[in-house]
């Protein structure tokens, strides 16, 4: 019962450390009573996977619908809310530009050899070349003909989640728009499924050590170590790109945009930072964020009561960074050379489901998942990253509540609040 108390990332590297042992010692052959260990691990992951697929399409509707309509009337959707919105969407995709010109500059995934050998895939790589990697510049198209389906259960069903996320941003933007006491009927059905959907994923991320220990498990048993060079190189991709978008692009909005010291901001933000890294949840976070942004930045609660509640619910740069770079990693391991067309995708499914993603650990997962469907990759690549996503959750979340803050430092300045990041004697306290 002591395991259980662990924190999941420790109970992850436990897990990722007992899979490399036993999946080498057993190899593909050991088993018991005619079942090898080899089958038991392939069913065990794809259970997992399949549970976090399962999450997909009542996940992201219900996060859109109620992020959205948790803006208001039009009372918010003024000044104040076009310059959030503005601000967000932005930082976002410089995020996902970061990543994609990361990715595509170290190539993770590529390998010497098989692909199918070196990571152990059961896909058919001649169909996949056929299916990802015949499109060009036309496809583009296609993409914003995917975001308005002739029938919205139809796509749901199909996994077409592009038109389904349009069709949630629509929704929850005119539950503002119709009479209050609709609108309240609408709004709580769907917080609470949001809701509910929080409590399933809460319980199905319980069983991610099982999950990790089954998946990489399978893979060393099938390929022994090789995997994990590319693994570790991913990683360290992944964290350049965050560390870019952290020490580089946030601090320049900051310094030319805000017009205020960036290095101010970075000491008054300290806790929330420490708090997003250490909890892997920008939600959980969220009153540290406010205090650190009011009391430290000098930030006016105004402002901070409007940006900062919208930003823990639709600003996800790091995870849309990190969606990117994983998508790109997952099709480099299958050997695929991803056109402009299919990279343009995955740049606007990355922007589209950061909308979407709960601010809760690991929840990028389904986001990944919604990607690696739309572009036509297997679900099992997922399980490449599983082994250090634990720790690049925290380090995207980081990334995630900063931008929230430097959003929130902005737009104060922007709306000609003087004393933000001054001096405490003379800081706007609102």
């Amino acid at each position: 019962m002591q395991v259980l108390k662990l924190k999941l990332h420790w109970q992850i590297l436990i897990a990722l450390i007992l899979a490399i042992i036993v999946g080498l010692l057993v190899g593909r052959e050991v088993g018991l009573f005619g079942v090898t260990f080899y089958a038991l691990f392939d069913f065990i992951g794809k259970l997992f996977l399949n549970a976090l697929k399962m999450l997909i399409v009542p996940l992201i509707v219900s996060s859109i619908i109620v992020g959205v309509s948790g803006l208001g009337g039009s009372e918010h959707l003024g000044r104040l809310g076009g310059k959030t919105l503005a601000y967000y969407a932005t930082t976002s995709f410089f995020a996902i530009l970061v990543g994609l010109l990361m990715a595509n500059l170290i190539q993770p995934g590529v390998v010497d050899g098989d692909p199918k050998e070196v990571f152990g895939f059961s896909a058919d790589m001649t169909l996949l070349e056929e299916t990802v990697g015949d499109k060009d510049g036309g496809d583009i198209v296609e993409v914003f003909l995917r975001m308005i389906p002739p029938n919205i259960v139809a796509a749901a069903a199909e996994g077409q989640m592009l038109g389904l996320i349009f069709f949630s941003l629509l929704y929850g933007f005119f539950i503002t728009r119709i009479p209050e006491h609709q609108a309240k009927m609408q709004g709580d059905f769907f917080a609470g499924m949001f809701a509910i959907m929080m409590r399933i994923t809460d319980l199905i991320m319980l069983l991610a050590p099982i999950g990790v220990f089954a998946l990489v498990a399978k893979t060393v048993a099938d390929t022994g170590l090789e995997a994990f060079g590319p693994l570790a190189l991913f990683f360290l991709t992944a964290v350049l790109a965050l560390g870019t978008h952290f020490l580089v692009v946030l601090p320049l909005l900051l310094y030319f945009v805000g017009r205020v010291n960036p290095l101010r901001h970075y000491s008054a933000m300290g806790a929330a930072l420490l708090t997003a890294f250490s909890t892997a949840s920008s939600s959980a976070t969220l009153p540290i964020t406010m205090d650190c942004v009011k009391n430290n930045a000098g930030v006016s609660s105004r402002t901070s009561s409007f940006v900062l509640p919208l930003g823990a619910t639709v600003n996800m740069d790091g995870t849309a960074l990190y969606e990117c770079v994983a998508a790109i990693f997952i099709a480099q391991a299958y050997g695929l050379e991803l056109t402009f067309a299919t990279q343009f995708l995955i740049v606007v499914l990355a922007l589209l489901t950061s909308i979407g993603v709960a601010g809760i650990p690991a929840a990028s997962l389904v986001a990944i998942a919604v990607i690696l469907g739309a572009i036509g990759l297997p679900l099992e690549g997922i399980g490449l990253i599983l082994a250090v996503d634990r720790i690049l959750d925290m380090t995207r979340t980081a990334v995630n509540v900063f931008s929230d803050s430097c959003g929130a430092v902005i737009i104060a300045r922007s709306e000609g609040e003087t004393g933000v990041l001054q001096p405490r004697t003379t800081a706007n306290r609102g």
